[in-house]
Order: C-alpha cells, then structure tokens, then sequence
C-alpha cells in the first residue's frame, strides 16, 4: 500500500492510503486511522462505511471520528464507497455507477466486472489492515447507503463483527427508489435475488443476535421516502432481534448529525470490542 497523506490527529495518525485491489480489479483510496494506543498494541478496528457520492474523505474529514477513536484505542478504517477509474463502469446519475457501490457484487453487465464491494470490505480490507494490527475484533458502521451496508454485511458474515451500528440507514431497500435503482442495475429484474441484501429480509434468516442500534434525525428529508424503518423494526421484534433505534428531533441527514451522536456509537462499539 502506498501512503498518499499522512496527519498527526489526536495523538495518533491520520492516513490515505492506496493500493490496487484484486477484488475490485481497480486502484482504490481507503482512510486508516491509527490511534495513540496503536504504538503499542494491536488495536481493534472499526469499519465506517459512506453513503452515496461520498469517498473516503467525507467521514475522516467531517465526523470528528478519530477524537473518539484515540480515547478507546480503535483503528478506524473508511473505505471508499465504489470501485474507482476510468476503465470502470458509471452512470451520469448521483446514486448509480461510482460512489454508488451499495456494498453487493453486482451480478449484470457492465457493473459486474468490477462492483463487488462486499467482498472488498469483508475479505480484501482485513487482509490489507492486518498489517496494522493482529486483533480479529471488529465493529462495523455507516451512514445512509453505508449503513445498510454496515448492517447488512453483519448479518450476512455471522461472527466476522463483534459490533454493528449506523446512522440513517437504508433498512428496506428493495422497496424504496434509490434501493430499487440500484439492484435492478446491479443484480438484475429478479427481485428474489435483492432479498440477499436487504436487511429487513435477512433478519428472518440471521444466526446470531448482534445487537444493533440505529440513530435517526427526525428531521431527515429522506426518512419517510428512503430510509422507511417500520417493517425493519417490526420485524427485529418479531425475532426478538435486539434493535435499538433512536429517533433524534431535530436532526437531519447531514454529517451534522452523524458528528452529534458520533461519540455514542463508538463507545457502542468499543464496549464490544475491548469487552
């Protein structure tokens, strides 16, 4: 891997790093930071996953994450949120083609040459970070398409998290534009297939009760539209799968929002991953 930028960050570092990935069949960008506890042992990760348009910039720049992370001796790593480069497929649309991964392998052309974000984040990425670190224990979180990819990558990898959490997730994609967009391009007209990543239907099928807590703003403008959280939380209750979700007045979508209540997840996480 290639460092690309290198910041002094609450006593630890705060990296960019490059290197070609064998699972995307493209170069990619990844944030790794690497609290002051990393000098000396090897740290549990956390894994944050961005939404749509974002890159691996938007959560190491905007959500204070790594104040948090120096306190209880996380590594936090912030992956991009799309395969990257000219020779990879794209759409002139904000929520289709680059930056709009949604965290699945894609199984229709031409997407499927390169989309296969699930395995990147679930194989190839600890492989790279194991370089960093020898701790197995790993949190994973996200915001709005990342964190239905944080949720939905917990409850398809039994035992590979210790943690899971997110901000404004994407509960039901399969019923929602954004969501019905993507997997039609991506896994194609049959909709039996978009159940393997929608995380409202793989609870019926989750093996272990993680427990998962969710954060919502009152006031996001995609909540009702996008985001419908009803039959993800009816369902939760109906398994007795432990949900917690908070709906905070007030808040909207933004990194705003995410910084706000940011300090929470990561103690969330950490209680797990030191416990």
């Amino acid at each position: 891997m290639e460092i690309v930028a290198s910041h002094r960050c609450h006593g630890g570092w705060q990296r960019v790093l490059q290197h070609d990935s064998r699972v995307l069949g493209c170069s990619m960008r990844l944030g790794v930071y690497l609290p002051p506890a990393a000098e000396q042992d090897d740290c549990p990760v956390l894994y944050f996953l961005s939404g749509l348009t974002c890159t691996e910039q938007n959560a190491i720049t905007k959500s204070g994450a790594q104040r948090w992370c120096a306190e209880h001796g996380l590594i936090l790593v912030t992956p991009d949120t799309s395969p990257r480069g000219a020779g990879v497929a794209d759409d002139e649309a904000w929520d289709l083609g680059q930056g709009a991964g949604f965290y699945l392998t894609a199984t229709e052309p031409p997407w499927s040459e390169h989309y296969r974000m699930d395995t990147y984040v679930t194989e190839e990425l600890p492989e790279l970070i194991a370089s960093f670190t020898s701790s197995h224990a790993r949190g994973i979180t996200g915001h709005s398409m990342g964190g239905h990819g944080a949720i939905v990558l917990a409850l398809r990898n039994p035992g590979l998290y210790r943690s899971v959490s997110a901000f404004a997730p994407i509960l039901q994609p399969s019923v929602v534009p954004w969501g019905i967009k993507a997997f039609t391009a991506y896994l194609g007209d049959d909709r039996g297939a978009w159940g393997a990543y929608d995380a409202t239907s793989l609870l019926h099928g989750a093996t272990e009760r993680l427990p998962i807590l969710i954060d919502q703003g009152a006031d996001d403008d995609f909540l009702v539209e996008q985001l419908v959280s009803d039959r993800f939380l009816a369902t939760a209750r109906e398994l007795a799968h432990p949900v917690e979700r908070r709906l905070q007045p007030g808040y909207d979508h933004s990194y705003y929002f995410v910084a706000s209540f940011l300090e929470e997840h990561v103690a969330h996480h950490a209680a797990a991953l030191h416990g």
